[in-house]
């Protein structure tokens, strides 16, 4: 079998006069990790639990990979707000309050700062240790990504676009010059996906400086989202060899309800027993796969929907994607994502919210009823449904 080490380690109080916020994350290892050699895997969830249920998915999903490579070690580690939903896994919790996370994200209230602050703290204690996002899980043994992290390597979750083609942006237009002018950065610097950031304790001082840069720069680029995987392109440019795990993982960063939709399903599925070997198994079946109807649907949908305005024909396809039927329960289970992100698109395009009569009216078009059937009732009160839960 895999060796996945865990215990619990109970909240550290919050010490006075804080000055530092790195050592302070220090302190909340002062218990010894059992094994500081292992690799450390590492998640950092707080907030709705929408990130918990992301969070139990991408772990499970580790463990399932970790079949691949019987007799080998893995601690995995979780900063959170709500021990909870952590139960049934092999995970040590590592106690993320408020306060915490206040001086985590300090000076500024930066708050994907904590990221680093939190890898920061753990390579302080282990050799290795790779921190991942939530909207993640993964294709093989997470020992692999393991492999692509050596002394002087930075590996990341990809490889983005060079700075210098998109010009325009505020991270561009406020800070090429000044970057230039230090040597950190030009045009050609690759900007990096940090979905996943692994180093070795070595090359820890990485971190620090892509801190520094997010304390230095935050007040003038405030609103780049990207500024914390900015900062830590700028940190590791020429300084590291940067590898990625575009293969090894996935990061649904992009179309994230349907994948979700998907993980909600298998969480169901299994809630009782989240490490049986259906529940492993049942991990690779969630697919990376996007559940879209074959292209001749697509087309007899288009033919079907043709007669009507466009705003109402795309709104009529896209319910339409929501009824098709796939052998893979967990696709199905994206069945709700369509016909929510259909509604949501008119009133996009409308500008105003789409209200019942007018949902009615647009679901009763003939083409559509006939295709539908009985489902056309179905989407209708779902979609009332999600509407009064709004509120």
């Amino acid at each position: 079998m895999c060796t996945i080490h865990a215990c619990l380690i109970s909240k550290v109080p919050h010490p006075p006069d804080l000055a530092d916020t790195l050592d302070y994350g220090l302190t909340l290892l002062t218990s010894s990790l059992s094994t500081p050699q292992a690799p450390q895997l590492v998640y950092l969830v707080f907030g709705a639990n929408t990130y918990h249920q992301e969070a139990v998915f991408s772990i499970a999903s580790a463990i399932a990979g970790m079949r691949e490579t019987p007799g080998q070690a893995l601690d995995i580690q979780v900063f959170t707000d709500n021990p909870a939903p952590y139960a049934q896994l092999p995970v040590r919790i590592r106690s993320l309050d408020k306060e915490t996370r206040t001086q985590w994200s300090a000076p500024h209230g930066y708050h994907f700062r904590t990221k680093h602050v939190a890898l920061r703290s753990v390579l302080a204690e282990s050799e290795c240790a790779l921190l991942i996002d939530t909207d993640t899980f993964f294709h093989c043994s997470p020992l692999k990504l393991f492999d692509r992290v050596k002394p002087g390597t930075l590996l990341c979750n990809a490889f983005g676009p060079r700075y210098g083609v998109f010009k325009q942006v505020p991270l561009y237009v406020v800070l090429a010059e000044r970057l230039s002018a230090r040597g950190l950065a030009d045009d050609a610097m690759p900007l990096l996906n940090s979905g996943v950031i692994g180093l070795m304790r070595e090359d820890a001082s990485v971190l620090d400086h892509s801190i520094a840069l997010m304390d230095e720069f935050y007040p003038e680029v405030a609103t780049s989202y990207t500024l914390e995987e900015f900062c830590l392109s700028v940190a590791a440019y020429r300084s590291k060899t940067v590898n990625e795990c575009t293969d090894l993982i996935h990061h649904y960063w992009s179309r994230k309800q349907l994948f979700r939709a998907k993980t909600r399903a298998w969480l169901s599925k299994h809630e009782d027993d989240l490490l049986s070997t259906a529940a492993l198994d049942d991990t690779r079946r969630v697919t990376t796969h996007l559940p879209r109807p074959a292209t001749w649907k697509r087309l007899m949908y288009k033919a079907v929907t043709a007669g009507v305005s466009s705003t109402q024909r795309q709104f009529l396809r896209e319910i339409l994607y929501g009824c098709t039927w796939h052998s893979n329960e967990f696709d199905r289970a994206c069945s709700p994502v369509w016909w929510e992100k259909a509604r949501e698109n008119a009133e996009q395009r409308l500008k105003h919210r789409l209200e019942s009569a007018q949902l009615s009216s647009w679901l009763n078009h003939w083409g559509v009823r006939q295709i539908l059937g009985k489902r056309r009732d179905e989407i209708y009160r779902h979609l009332l449904a999600q509407e009064s839960a709004k509120g």
